[in-house]
């Protein structure tokens, strides 16, 4: 990883995440599989200019699924990993609110 944009892949946007992002103060980013918890504090406090008080990791392990047409040919999906940002009272993140 040479830079802060590259240990933060993209926002994760779901039901639970926009749930946490609005009652608990969490955010959820999909993050390398090499990136950890101290790497990717540092990249959001600085990009976002927020104070982080956790970091939660999830790796999630690669699938296979089937394909819709033939339902014979076995896909692989690359395993990814997830990271639950916990921010201090009274911050949020403007990437994650919706339109005003």
């Amino acid at each position: 990883m040479t830079t802060l944009y590259d240990v933060l892949r993209r926002p994760l946007v779901t039901e639970k995440s926009n749930f946490q992002s609005t009652k608990l103060n969490q955010y959820t980013f999909e993050v390398p599989v090499s990136a950890n918890k101290a790497q990717i504090k540092e990249a959001v406090e600085s990009l976002f200019d927020v104070s982080v008080e956790r970091v939660n990791v999830i790796n999630l392990p690669a699938k296979r699924t089937r394909r819709a047409r033939s339902r014979r040919l076995r896909v692989r999906r690359s395993a990814i990993k997830k990271a639950v940002v916990t921010l201090a009272e009274g911050q949020s993140i403007d990437v994650f609110e919706g339109v005003k």
